[in-house]
């Protein structure tokens, strides 16, 4: 028992804190405000923290790898891997609203005003992944051009040789300490986090029974089946039942972090600790899950869908006339993969996908409504997605 209670105190401590949270939203709402901020803090500590783990874990992981091929077949097999995982969630999804349609949603007559952005879509591009100044690089709103740094540091490290051993060495040093710094932070989780979901009870909560409950509901509820089932299935074709026991033992924590911090980002860590635990080598979990969690949005890939099949609801077409089906999955690859590394990711998918279709403006209200209310069902497949990633990779890449 002893054992237990050691083993699992952390999931316990913080499944009380969110407890005492959730109840004080729904109890006493207007004490909310009053603890908000100190659920601010424990995520601003954490943001600044993740960062700089970021940068060394990635940079660290390619230059330590001692053949220039191992890393070829993690890069490659990550990719195939993310791109697999996110059209089987968007062909999944497909099926689901194919079965169980939504009927009788109707668009909220005002229209968002947004000001539109002048940049060409080469000067997007170019921001994407590469930042003007050195200190932006160290922002959790540039973490594509981040990762794109770290990547061309590790590579520089290796190509040094002995020259670069030094370094070498400071970028695996500063890994570990970031890995300690982050084990300080999160021991303020149950507080933190119990004060950030209280706020996300006495916010969100009433809405997700308002107008949207169809399609919020369908999300939901397709949500969870692929969640049990289909991480199931990914474990399993990594390990068979060790790595299905394995992942679900070990995702526990993770799951409980994403539901009340709605932020991939702020998942990492509890993703890297469970990573460990189950048996992937650093090498591969320090590059798939920092990678990942920009980059790979299994519950974006989701929402993406739900989203476009209510604006078609809206409009009145035909949402599974094959060519809108085939943009659909291509307006959802490019969201969950693309957009996922830039700031404003999801309104920048939006966008796209009223451009594309030529929707009305009055959609828009619609996709970001539904975008906000399914965030936190999507942050949970989006990072513990991850997890499973890194298990799959480590299945066909052995270092």
């Amino acid at each position: 028992m002893k054992e237990v209670l050691k083993n699992y105190s952390g999931i316990i401590f913080l499944l009380l804190g969110i407890t005492i949270g959730s109840v004080i939203g729904i109890v006493i709402p207007g004490f909310v405000e009053y603890i908000k901020p100190i659920g601010d803090i424990f995520l601003n500590l954490l943001f600044v923290s993740v960062v700089p783990l970021v940068f060394f874990a990635v940079s660290n992981s390619i230059a330590s790898l001692e053949q220039q091929s191992e890393f070829g077949r993690i890069i490659l097999v990550m990719a195939l891997t993310f791109l697999f995982f996110i059209l089987t969630a968007a062909v999944f999804t497909i099926c689901a609203v194919y079965l169980f349609p939504v009927s009788g949603v109707s668009g909220s007559s005002q229209v968002i005003a947004e000001t539109a952005n002048s940049d060409t879509w080469g000067n997007r591009i170019v921001s994407f992944f590469t930042v003007g100044e050195f200190t932006e690089l160290f922002s959790r709103r540039n973490m594509l051009a981040l990762l794109v740094f770290a990547f061309m540091t590790g590579f520089a490290a290796r190509k040094t040789g002995e020259k670069g051993e030094p370094f070498r060495v400071f970028i695996a040093s500063g890994y570990e300490v970031m890995k300690e710094l982050l084990l300080l932070v999160m021991k303020l989780a149950p507080v933190g986090l119990g004060a950030y979901f209280a706020f996300q009870v006495a916010t969100l909560g009433p809405q997700l029974f308002g107008f949207y409950a169809k399609p919020l509901g369908l999300y939901y509820v397709a949500g969870i089946i692929y969640f049990f089932l289909f991480f199931s299935i990914y474990a399993f074709m990594a390990n068979g039942q060790t790595g299905v026991k394995s992942f679900w033992t070990n995702a526990i924590y993770p799951t409980l972090t994403a539901i009340s911090t709605c932020s991939s980002f702020a998942t990492m860590p509890a993703n890297l600790q469970a990573a460990s635990k189950i048996g992937i080598p650093n090498p591969i979990a320090n590059l798939v899950i920092p990678i990942g969690t920009t980059l790979h949005k299994n519950g974006s890939s989701m929402s993406s869908i739900i989203k476009i099949y209510v604006a078609f609801l809206i409009i009145g077409k035909d949402f599974f006339d094959p060519a809108n089906l085939l943009l659909a999955v291509g307006i959802t690859v490019f969201v969950s993969i693309v957009a996922g590394g830039i700031p404003n990711g999801g309104y920048i998918g939006e966008m796209l996908m009223i451009s594309v279709y030529k929707l009305p403006q009055e959609a828009i209200p619609a996709v970001m409504i539904i975008g906000t209310l399914v965030d936190p069902l999507a942050t949970v497949l989006n990072s513990v997605g991850d997890i499973v990633a890194a298990m799959f990779v480590n299945r066909f890449v052995k270092v």
